[in-house]
């Protein structure tokens, strides 16, 4: 015979039964290295007890290319070409702080006209940058939608681009002293240096008017919509103490509520000549850091226009020693270039080449701090909170 059990005692063996937790061993989890659109390889070795991460090893190296030896070996006007690739997507602004410091070391001063063109083209790639992002986040998160608006209205900063210098992924288009020079028709004409093309102003107006747009067709389909606020409201907070401590720059450190810019900070072009202001997050999580961005790019706009409508005339190039021989010395430039700050540290003995050339690169020191951003997480918040960043991989393994 069944013996029946007390309805008040049946309740208790239930709530005790409900409350005993399964022990679940760890698993380490491999997460690539594959190659994600743009970010470049990378390998994450996860420790993970169920969806929770106790864990993470970030693996580096997987395209290691050794940009610093081979400058060692490379005249300081082959540089150009080299560092145009460090950052793929901001091939124009990695060339700033290395022609900048090159230019110091020799005493050049670069004409006026030509630094306003360096600073539009300057802006132009942050905006290029900044869209790809608009268009790569949305759909790592699982919207394809904005990736046809985004890329559509980079296209026509692109066309800018490559009209003006010739290159559209890699301009190469600065020099010591200026900008990019052009042979003449024989061999005892001069060189003269590029400059405008016709109708660029105009065409540059237009194109900075879409981009405009396309911001407020994003706030629209993205910054507004429930389901990419539910992926990234207070998903992957960097305190601001912890962003200054472990080096992050650029819109992932404004994202935190630091201001701090070194357009405003740094004479490297002539940004004091511009009015704009420095979008600042409140949170530092994944949803500040994709609208400082897209502030970014609305401010972006602003200085180009600026620039366009008050650009100097004048010459393009300063007078350059026909064989580059920079004096002994050594110097430190960093920029703000679209992911943040980007340094290079120079040491010449006096010849051809450098002697030593060190990079200090936006993505590595905003990559570092994924060990301790990404413990305690959840997994399916992994990519939310890594595409956030907006890493390169060729920058972290230059």
């Amino acid at each position: 015979m069944t013996q029946q059990l007390d309805p008040v005692a049946a309740m208790h063996l239930s709530d005790a039964a409900v409350s005993v937790e399964l022990e679940t061993p760890d698993m380490t989890l491999n997460i690539g290295p594959q190659h994600p659109s743009t970010h470049g390889v990378l390998r994450l070795v996860a420790r993970v007890d169920g969806e929770r991460v106790e864990s993470v090893e970030p693996v580096i190296g997987y395209m290691h290319r050794g940009y610093e030896k081979i400058s060692e070996v490379r005249t300081f006007a082959q540089i150009t070409a080299l560092i145009n690739r460090i950052d793929w997507v901001s091939g124009f602004a990695n060339e700033i702080p290395f022609i900048v410091g090159v230019e110091r070391l020799m005493d050049i001063e670069v004409p006026e006209r030509a630094q306003y063109i360096r600073l539009i083209l300057t802006e132009m790639t942050r905006i290029s940058s900044h869209l790809l992002f608009m268009s790569s986040y949305p759909l790592e998160l699982g919207a394809a939608t904005p990736l046809m608006y985004a890329l559509r209205e980079r296209e026509h900063v692109m066309d800018i681009i490559e009209g003006l210098t010739g290159g559209r992924f890699h301009p190469n288009f600065n020099r010591v002293g200026g900008v990019k020079p052009a042979a003449g028709g024989g061999s005892t004409q001069k060189k003269v240096s590029m400059d405008l093309q016709a109708g660029f102003i105009a065409a540059t107006d237009a194109a900075m008017d879409k981009v405009l747009s396309v911001c407020d067709e994003l706030d629209t389909l993205v910054t507004g919509n429930e389901f990419f606020q539910a992926r990234t409201v207070g998903v992957g907070v960097i305190p601001a103490e912890k962003a200054i401590l472990y080096g992050v720059s650029g819109p992932n450190l404004r994202a935190s509520g630091v201001n701090f810019d070194l357009r405003k900070h740094e004479q490297v072009l002539p940004y004091d000549q511009f009015e704009f202001d420095i979008p600042v997050g409140a949170n530092g999580d994944c949803y500040d850091r994709y609208l400082v961005r897209l502030a970014e790019i609305r401010q972006s706009v602003r200085i180009i226009k600026q620039a366009v409508s008050s650009i100097p005339s004048g010459p393009l190039q300063a007078k350059v020693p026909r064989v580059l021989k920079v004096p002994r010395g050594q110097t430190y430039v960093r920029a703000e270039n679209p992911k943040g700050e980007m340094g290079y540290f120079i040491v010449s003995e006096g010849g051809r080449i450098p002697y030593r050339l060190k990079i200090r690169s936006a993505s590595f020191s905003n990559l570092s701090i994924l060990p301790w951003l990404l413990e305690d997480q959840l997994v399916p918040d992994l990519v939310a909170i890594m595409g956030s960043l907006d890493f390169v991989l060729g920058d972290v393994d230059r």
